[in-house]
């Protein structure tokens, strides 16, 4: 009885497409955990605390701020490249 009332519920849910969208542009520290991840892969020094200090206390981080935070860190083109083209919208989790 309980799956079948889900089921009629998720059935009657609308989404509001364009504001998800908007709200994966405006909130891209998503992505944060896959960058760590690579980080961490690179072996590189303190990726948490790197991470941390851009996403904790500001209002939003869109593209071009998570952008201009890769191209400070110490690795590689191709490293730099690969964390670039995490976006909210290919990103599923870890």
């Amino acid at each position: 009885i309980s799956v079948k009332a889900i089921e009629k519920g998720l059935g009657k849910l609308i989404l509001n497409e364009a504001k998800l969208k908007a709200d994966l542009e405006n909130n891209w520290a998503v992505v944060a955990e896959a960058i760590q991840t690579v980080l961490r892969r690179e072996n590189y020094p303190a990726p948490y605390e790197a991470l941390k200090e851009l996403t904790r206390g500001k209002n939003a981080i869109d593209k071009k701020s998570m952008h201009a935070f890769i191209t400070t860190l110490k690795v590689s083109a191709a490293v730099k490249k690969e964390l670039k083209a995490i976006t909210p919208w290919n990103y599923t989790g870890v």
